[in-house]
């Protein structure tokens, strides 16, 4: 019980200081307005680090391939099975808002407050995918051209084995994200300052639809853990595969539960995935790549996330053109969510970016991120061990 507390600390930090900071609002309305210019403050110090905490990070994983052993067919599946898993895990978080919509009795914004300005659609794609000019890259409202680029550059240092380079990339990583958890030390107070001010001024709806996200992204969580991961190991590697699967996966679902960090569970699900039959040599090179690209609970909590934004926007039609972008956003959320270390805020921020959203809105989808934390995590790892095992029999080895 102590380290489970111990390790999930910040989180119930930063839940209690958005209850608290939300129960104020609550009660006191426009008398807690002056906390919010605290918590735009806290907001504004990880603006500041988001742009070169994605650079650098994603430019150091992609040249982190480089010196990996995951070549030739089993890149590929990699590809197609972590690919495959994470669209039908958007599918099915997709169709279970059609089922039961927790976003009902939420009201659309209609003030402006937190709308950019609306732009025609093909400008829209332009600008969520490129930027005019170079410095135009390195800005918060450009978190997908960021991206792009910082792929990019890590392709070409990986393809000059500029070594100095990948050198800088990886120590740049280091000292952003230090920098980043010395300023999470405040963050309960921040949140709970800017969730004041929120409340205030949306009143309890949203309150009520947190609720209901959480009990649904359980649902989904036991959908993908029970039924889904054992119906992919039986599928590919039949009874006896599915018999080791139930053996050896309780273990990897405790200390996911227990660490909340797909990066803690890497040395069991090694381990793990060997027992269920993965060859050692694809499972100590595709368990860190997955842990790093694929992350099917942030998928599930990026549909939602995704949703309840466009709520505020007005635009949640059930469609299948709606169906594929929301989706398409959700598992590039989780993407970014697992090569950037403590990327939870630049998913809400991309998120913010695509939809023309304040960024500072970003807050708010934040604290979904951090209600549905545990239950993704659990789904983040046991779903990158299951991969791993479908890709080793997939390909072979």
């Amino acid at each position: 019980m102590n380290n489970f507390l111990k390790n999930n600390a910040l989180s119930l930090m930063l839940l209690t200081g958005v209850i608290i900071g939300g129960a104020l609002g609550l009660v006191f309305g426009d008398g807690v307005r002056f906390l919010r210019p605290f918590g735009q403050i806290f907001l504004n110090l990880i603006f500041v680090l988001v742009v070169p905490l994605v650079f650098f990070s994603i430019a150091s994983s992609i040249t982190g391939l480089q010196r990996s052993h995951v070549i030739g067919k089993v890149l590929l599946w990699s590809l197609v099975v972590f690919g495959g898993m994470s669209v039908i895990a958007g599918i099915l978080a997709y169709t279970g808002t059609l089922v039961w919509n927790p976003f009902t009795g939420m009201e659309t914004v209609t003030d402006g407050t937190l709308i950019a300005e609306s732009r025609p659609w093909g400008d829209l794609l332009v600008s969520s995918l490129t930027a005019p000019d170079f410095l135009a890259l390195f800005s918060k409202t450009r978190m997908l051209p960021l991206i792009i680029f910082s792929a990019l550059f890590g392709l070409g240092t990986a393809a000059c084995h500029a070594e100095k380079v990948s050198a800088f990339l990886e120590e740049g990583t280091k000292v952003i994200v230090k920098i980043v958890e010395m300023i999470m030390y405040v963050a309960p107070i921040g949140l709970g300052c800017y969730f004041a001010g929120l409340m205030a001024d949306l009143g309890g709806q949203i309150a009520g639809s947190y609720l209901r996200i959480f009990l649904l992204f359980l649902v989904l969580t036991g959908i993908v853990y029970f039924v889904l991961q054992p119906l992919y190991i039986f599928l590919v590697c039949g009874k006896n595969g599915l018999r080791a699967f139930r053996q050896n996966i309780v273990t990897p679902s405790i200390t996911a539960i227990a660490t909340t960090s797909s990066f803690a569970c890497i040395p069991i699900n090694i381990d793990a995935a060997h027992r269920m039959g993965a060859d050692k040599a694809v499972a100590d090179a595709v368990i860190p790549l997955g842990t790093n690209l694929h992350k099917d609970g942030s998928v599930l909590a990026g549909v939602l996330k995704v949703l309840f934004a466009m709520m505020f926007l007005g635009s949640f039609q059930p469609s299948v053109s709606n169906a594929i972008m929301v989706i398409g956003i959700a598992i590039l959320v989780g993407v970014v969510m697992g090569a950037v270390p403590t990327g939870g805020m630049t998913g809400e921020l991309l998120i913010c970016s695509v939809l023309g959203l304040d960024p500072a809105f970003a807050a708010t989808l934040m604290v979904i991120s951090t209600i549905v934390d545990i239950p993704a995590t659990l789904i983040n790892s046991t779903g990158n061990l299951t991969g791993t095992v479908l890709i080793s029999r997939l390909s072979g080895k």
